[in-house]
């Protein structure tokens, strides 16, 4: 089953927090898709593009426009859980 997103916050440093339909509240660290996918770096050099995320309408995704995005499941499993 996809997990499907409840709400999503954009931090500094770009993290993202997002909390899933089934409780699970998780810290996913953006840094690293930056720095290792070319779309990402737009993130960095684009001014207010990292707080632009969105929610798609399946709540399976969140993107910042056309060829930025994740997918829930990615940041379901690599998130860092919060307490």
């Amino acid at each position: 089953m996809i997990p499907r997103i409840k709400s999503l916050k954009p931090l500094d440093d770009f993290q993202l927090q997002v909390l899933f339909d089934d409780g699970k509240n998780v810290i996913y660290n953006v840094r690293e898709d930056i720095d290792s996918v070319e779309n990402f770096k737009e993130l960095e050099t684009l001014y207010g593009l990292w707080k632009q995320v969105q929610l798609d309408e399946s709540r399976t995704c969140v993107f910042w426009n056309d060829h930025i995005d994740l997918a829930s499941d990615t940041l379901y499993e690599y998130g860092t859980p919060v307490n």
